[in-house]
């Protein structure tokens, strides 16, 4: 009967962190940050309150970790809604959907657009957007207008009226009644004001 091979040091550091973000991950969506102990965090860890700050050096800073879980998640449903469409156009709006639509779940509600800007404040947000489905949105932008298929506005000012359009109505379809309907009615504005930017 062979032993199981034995973790690196490397391997366990890496173990022990995605153990702490997961397990931070879940508790954030369901209490929110200020209801979230570290003591919770690493009993369920198994872990010491010494080996969570040796890896992010405070409450915050596993948080951040947490929060760029989510923004790099967001973006690959991004990016896959994005890559099942043949034209730049479909691309842009089937990557607009997906944010939405990703945007209703509790985890993405809770963690990147309520608790976030509370906990990181907006400049370490915006800075952490930027870098994931805001780099996507630029992306595709850019491309828009280089092939003529929408009007020639600056790229950058843009992609941050875009960007704040939607997170304001990811947050406005999380605080609905029926965030179902939320939602259509959410797509139906936002395709109006994409078909505006057309050439």
């Amino acid at each position: 009967m062979t032993q199981p091979a034995k973790m690196s040091k490397a391997q366990q550091r890496e173990a022990t962190t995605q153990a702490l973000i997961h397990i931070s991950r879940e508790m954030f969506t369901t209490r929110g940050f200020a209801n979230t102990a570290l003591e919770d965090i690493v009993q369920q860890a198994g872990v010491t309150r010494g080996a969570l700050y040796h890896h992010f050096g405070s409450k915050e800073g596993l948080f951040k970790a947490v929060l760029e879980a989510v923004q790099a998640d967001v973006a690959r449903r991004i990016e896959q809604a994005s890559a099942e469409q043949e034209t730049l156009w479909d691309q842009l709006t089937a990557g607009c959907a997906a944010f939405l639509a990703v945007s209703t779940e509790p985890a993405t509600q809770r963690i990147l657009l309520v608790d976030a800007p509370a906990v990181l404040g907006w400049e370490v947000w915006r800075e952490a957007d930027a870098q994931n489905s805001g780099q996507l949105l630029a992306e595709i932008v850019s491309e828009l207008r280089e092939h003529g298929l929408i009007k020639p506005l600056p790229v950058a000012a843009l992609t941050h009226l875009l960007s704040g359009a939607m997170n304001e109505l990811a947050l406005w379809v999380a605080q609905t009644p029926d965030p179902k309907a939320a939602l259509s009615d959410a797509l139906i504005a936002l395709n109006g004001v994409l078909d505006g930017l057309k050439t």
